[in-house]
């Protein structure tokens, strides 16, 4: 880089060359690189090939009720509440106050907001204050026609000498104080500035929506690992039914074979039947104590401090209307797709900086103080000084760095649109596959009631018949194993009905823009209000 211009101004120049720089930079400037532009939404109408259905499929048990898909009807930010659980309410409201990643990502949006404030500074000019002491010795043998000294050796500089000429036959030794006040300032006069805060702006907001995001995740979270222990505690207490039952359908064998109207063989399988379901009941266990440690660490807590809120699917209300979001509204709702949208924003404002660093670069700069050998004469007549420069920088050659970097902007920007499409057609597909499985969830669900009292029946009657000596081990053994899988099969039934219910609040954005105060920090003031 080399300086193009570079000038002085006289004493009465100053103020107002200063002052008409400074309104010109900031009134005639442009801002250079593309302006963004919102991507629009797409052109969808549907989120899945068929029409959904109005209703779902419903079955007579706790879980199993008739869901209604409401188009175009808003979301609760407090969505969970529609599962009508004190305890889940309660356990949410305390992790929200305590997840370390909610205090993260407020710190992270914080951060992020600081920088543009950061950022904005250079908008204004900059100034500071300096004072500077000095003490020298000059040397005695100086003479001839040095500057200030006469040839005869005389002093004649009134800083060394204040009194007044004398001669100069040995060293002398001063002091020299100076106090000065700098402005330096840097024109955006082709919005370089401008287009860097412009981006900082966007990552602060992409982290805004990343906040409303780490909210969304951790609610989710918890309503998934509540309705797992429901799951859970309701799997064992089915096992603990069934090792019951045949536990007592063992005690029957083993009187029937003491009375030998059964060979030792039903009795071996019997005990064999019972020790695989038995089997079954400590993997539960530890599955549900290892959700109880998950519940824990969302809550923000050690696992040896476990909540004081247990769950259980009978205690879950499934909610019966269910939001459907128009297509259109999905990008504005979803905090990912936000996200990705504030990063296309900052990479193209990336491009515009990188196209001002090609261009003339404007600065600037004055000095205004005093100076004097005695600190209390440095403002008085003869001390004080002033001086204003302009100076103005053109980029020639740089090994094509700026070209290179200005390239690598507008990569980066077709990069960041890319992946904000993939950010959407992911969202999409997201609700799609949400919808088809509430819908499956429904059905699979009373074909599982269904099968479940249909194995109760049949393995009622294969007891009963067992009493009286009717059926061999076999049939017993098949009565029990179908009726064992039909209450788990059931079981996990109503739990994905549950669990795909939230996972479409969660697909929908999770209701973030109804807050009723803004949880999620504000995102930094615009350029245009703080200036």
């Amino acid at each position: 880089m080399m300086p193009l211009v570079v000038y002085h101004l006289s004493a009465r120049q100053f103020p107002g060359a200063l002052a008409a720089l400074a309104a010109l930079a900031l009134v005639s400037g442009c801002a250079v690189g593309p302006d963004f532009q919102r991507p629009d939404a797409p052109a969808v109408n549907d989120y899945t090939r068929q029409p959904l259905v109005a209703k779902t499929a419903s079955a007579d048990i706790a879980g199993g009720e008739e869901q209604r898909f409401v188009q175009n009807r808003d979301i609760s930010q407090q969505w969970w509440t529609l599962f009508q659980s004190p305890q889940l309410n309660a356990l949410i409201e305390k992790a929200l106050k305590a997840n370390p990643t909610i205090v993260a990502a407020q710190a992270a949006l914080r951060q992020a907001n600081e920088f543009v404030y950061a950022q904005q500074g250079f908008f204004y000019p900059t100034i500071a204050a300096g004072y500077t002491v000095e003490r020298q010795q000059l040397a005695g043998n100086l003479g001839g026609n040095s500057p200030g000294i006469q040839g005869n050796g005389t002093v004649i500089s009134t800083f060394m000498n204040p009194g007044g000429p004398a001669p100069f036959n040995g060293p002398v030794t001063f002091n020299f104080h100076t106090a000065q006040l700098t402005v330096g300032y840097v024109p955006d006069v082709f919005g370089g500035n401008r287009r860097e805060v412009e981006s900082l702006s966007a990552l602060a907001e992409s982290q805004r929506f990343l906040l409303e995001a780490t909210y969304l995740t951790l609610t989710s979270n918890l309503v998934a690992a509540a309705v797992q222990e429901a799951s859970l505690r309701a799997q064992v207490a089915a096992t603990t039914h069934i090792i019951a039952i045949s536990t007592k359908s063992l005690e029957l064998l083993r009187r029937q074979f003491e009375l030998g109207y059964v060979a030792r063989l039903d009795v071996a399988a019997q005990e064999a039947a019972l020790a695989q379901v038995q089997q079954t009941l400590p993997p539960l266990r530890k599955q549900l104590e290892q959700t109880r440690d998950l519940l824990t660490a969302l809550a923000g807590r050690f696992p040896s401090d476990e909540p004081e809120e247990t769950f259980e699917l009978s205690a879950l209300h499934l909610p019966q209307d269910l939001p459907v979001s128009l297509p259109s509204k999905l990008v504005e709702q979803r905090p990912d797709v936000r996200a990705a949208e504030a990063q296309l924003h900052a990479a193209s404002a990336q491009v515009g900086v990188a196209v001002a660093n090609r261009l003339p670069q404007f600065t600037i700069t004055g000095a205004l103080g005093g100076t004097a050998a005695v600190f209390t004469e440095m403002f008085s007549p003869g001390g004080p000084f002033w001086n204003s420069i302009g100076n103005v920088t053109q980029p020639i050659f740089a090994g094509g760095t700026l070209l290179h970097r200005q390239r690598a902007a507008e990569e980066a920007l077709k990069q960041a649109g890319a992946q904000y499409q993939g950010t959407v057609i992911a969202a999409f597909q997201n609700v799609a596959d949400t919808l088809y499985a509430l819908q499956s969830d429904a059905e699979s669900l009373n074909a599982a009631v269904a099968a479940e009292r249909a194995t109760k029946v049949t393995l009622d009657l294969v007891l009963k018949q067992q009493q009286l000596g009717l059926v061999n081990y076999l049939a017993l053994l098949s009565a029990q194993q179908a009726y064992k899988q039909a209450v788990i099969t059931r079981v996990q039934a109503q739990t994905t009905r549950f669990a795909d219910t939230a996972a479409l609040f969660q697909a929908l954005g999770g209701g973030w823009w109804n807050r009723p105060d803004d949880t999620a920090a504000p995102t930094a003031t615009p350029v245009s209000e703080r200036r």
